[in-house]
């Protein structure tokens, strides 16, 4: 094949970001956009010139000039529509978080591989230069045996429509199904993990916060129930520790980052700086990946299949380089996300088992994790 077709599901934020990446992927063929929403859809149509739009997606997916579908929809529903894609034949491209529980996350891995189809998660910090040049660093041998890793996300002020930005769809728990750990948590969390080689989790406790003042009007217009602050504790399999802090809002300056730290070295992941000692000496490394990225652009052309998740994608179905593992990273973080929110509700640090045994789908009710914890309690 030369080019991927592409049909997308949802037109509304997300959704226009994806289709303007498409836009500039010549291997990318914009097919047919859905969108329940009249105007929203007619506006991708004219927008990117796409000749065919649905109101319902299932329309669009009985089509058999698609290779593949985008997702973008609101959390708890990624899962009941990736997997009709799946079982119609399509590949499919799923916005993160991977799903609204770690049941339906794990769902739509097990469906894509009963239909032999590939499914991919928008984690975009996988493609970040910092974190191909970690990557090459953590392979190369040079932090030696990791032990320790930290994942930090930081808004001083960023709560989403609280605090003045995006709509109140992100922080209404029956549509988006978490907070500050879904909404951004996910790309770090997730960006770690695949540095660390994705080990498994062998338990989680954690703590969720929504403390900080804001605008009552907007409280209670949007049903804000998320949470504001996530914490978490994961030890790995390895001998490996993860600790999570991930602020919507907080009273601090955020001059904190991610960072894996190993026998023989430590990389805080941005900017990216190497720690280690040499001759006896302790010293610490920065790098110049502006010209380093030029130079692998310019001596190995597959670097730029990796320059954004939709490049990437496009440039897997097409067989020029093999899919990242994101599916597999983005379970991973949904247990240890589940994790984090099962622990802060029970007071207790909870196992791996015990997020699989109590996890829940919400494709048909988003609060069904908290109905289903209130009746075992």
């Amino acid at each position: 094949m030369e080019t991927i077709r592409i049909g997308v599901i949802g037109a509304g934020q997300i959704g226009t970001h994806h289709l303007n990446e498409y836009a500039q992927i010549p291997e990318a063929q914009l097919v047919a956009v859905a969108d329940p929403v009249g105007a929203t859809l007619e506006a991708a149509r004219r927008k990117f010139s796409i000749q065919h739009g649905y109101s319902d997606y299932r329309e669009m997916l009985r089509r058999d000039d698609i290779d593949a579908v985008d997702v973008c929809v609101h959390n708890a529903k990624h899962a009941p529509i990736t997997i009709e894609a799946l079982k119609a034949g399509k590949h499919v491209y799923c916005e993160k978080p991977m799903a609204g529980t770690w049941r339906d996350a794990l769902a739509m891995a097990q469906a894509a591989e009963k239909c032999g189809r590939k499914l991919h998660i928008q984690l975009g910090t996988l493609y970040t230069v910092e974190t191909r040049a970690a990557r090459r660093l953590i392979d190369e041998g040079h932090l030696g045996k990791v032990y320790y890793a930290r994942s930090f996300g930081y808004r001083r002020r960023g709560r989403p429509f609280v605090d003045g930005y995006g709509t109140a769809n992100f922080v209404d728990k029956s549509i988006c199904a978490g907070g500050a750990l879904y909404d951004m948590g996910v790309y770090h969390i997730a960006q770690v993990l695949y540095l660390i080689g994705n080990p498994a989790v062998l338990t989680i406790s954690g703590a969720t916060h929504q403390e900080l003042e804001m605008y009552e009007d907007r409280r209670s217009f949007s049903n804000y129930s998320v949470e504001e602050l996530g914490l978490g504790l994961v030890r790995l399999e390895g001998g490996i520790t993860l600790d999570i802090e991930e602020s919507w809002a907080i009273h601090h300056d955020g001059q904190e980052a991610s960072k894996i730290l190993g026998s023989r070295g430590g990389l805080r992941l941005n900017p990216l700086t190497y720690f280690s000692s040499l001759g006896d000496m302790p010293g610490s490394t920065t790098f110049d990946l502006k010209s380093t990225d030029t130079r692998w652009h310019a001596c190995f052309p597959q670097t730029a299949w990796h320059d954004s998740s939709q490049r990437h994608w496009i440039s897997a179905l097409l067989g020029r380089v093999a899919l990242l593992p994101t599916a597999p990273v983005a379970l991973n973080t949904a247990l240890i996300s589940e994790g984090i929110y099962l622990s802060s509700r029970m007071g207790r640090e909870v196992t791996a088992a015990d997020v699989r045994d109590r996890s829940v789908s919400a494709t048909m009710d988003p609060l069904a994790p908290e109905k289903a914890l209130a009746q075992k309690a």
